[in-house]
């Protein structure tokens, strides 16, 4: 797609490459693709934040006890995702979110940045892809 190489993922991604999900495999093998391809990994500050939450739902719900759930968000700490700050993409996510009448605005950051930054964007949410893939074709679903 791009002039960038570089690749905007969700938290859904690294929460799956952490904890295991439904399409662990597939992420771990793209995971690996684009390390072996220098890809440069990229996210809006709030991934993190996104990643605190899931580990801490999922003890909640019993899925993850405490150490586990630590050693998952560690593990998730660790990866060399550079994250993105711009006062603007706030503005364009807004837009985004508004465009696509998406229920909340935080998945419209990750699209915001990797449109500003030219980026594919992946990410395992089905009704974040199938509502906007006809307009932005650099965002990709993992199946």
């Amino acid at each position: 797609m791009s002039s960038s190489s570089a690749i905007c993922i969700d938290a859904n991604i690294l929460i799956q490459l952490v904890i295991g999900g439904a399409q662990a495999t597939q992420i771990t093998n793209l995971w690996t693709s684009w390390h072996e391809a220098e890809h440069p990994l990229i996210a809006p500050t709030l991934l993190y934040y996104e990643i605190s939450n899931a580990v801490h739902r999922y003890v909640l719900q019993g899925l993850l006890l405490p150490e586990q759930a630590d050693k998952a968000l560690a593990t998730a700490l660790s990866f060399d995702i550079a994250l993105h700050t711009e006062a603007n993409l706030h503005q364009r996510a807004i837009i985004l979110a508004r465009q696509f009448s998406l229920p909340a605005a935080y998945d419209a950051h990750y699209l915001a940045l990797a449109e500003h930054v030219n980026a594919e964007f992946w990410t395992t949410d089905r009704r974040l892809a199938r509502v906007v893939q006809t307009t932005l074709p650099w965002v990709h679903l993992v199946e």
